[in-house]
């Protein structure tokens, strides 16, 4: 079963997306970027990348710490769809590629963009 960290903008995620409801539905449901998964999908995390300028890697670097303190591991980090709207929109200063080779090297966890189509 797929363990899944859902990373989302911290400047979005509950101003315009509430409660982040989509991405729970769409976990919920296997919609989006979740219709990957054959498998149950357990959501594990939900957080935020820590805010600008690009402070991702020391934010996932807490979740990792508390993750495996309490015996909550998971395998896989979605960014939310508000995280991909925020570089297409916005001026988000996240290089997803640079953060999916760092998550990688850091943590052996692989990154997928995006969470949903809502």
């Amino acid at each position: 079963m797929p363990k899944i960290a859902i990373v989302g903008c911290k400047r979005i995620q509950d101003q315009l997306c509430i409660a982040c409801e989509k991405c729970l539905k769409a976990v919920s449901v296997k919609d989006g970027e979740f219709a990957r998964y054959d498998d149950e999908i357990e959501l594990v995390a939900l957080g935020n990348c820590g805010d600008c300028p690009g402070l991702i890697m020391p934010k996932i670097t807490l979740m990792e710490e508390i993750a495996k303190s309490i015996g909550r591991e998971y395998d896989i980090i979605h960014l939310g769809t508000c995280v991909v709207k925020a570089k297409k929109t916005g001026q988000c200063p996240l290089d997803f590629d640079k953060i999916k080779t760092l998550v990688k090297e850091n943590f052996g966890k692989e990154v997928v963009v995006g969470t949903h189509n809502y």
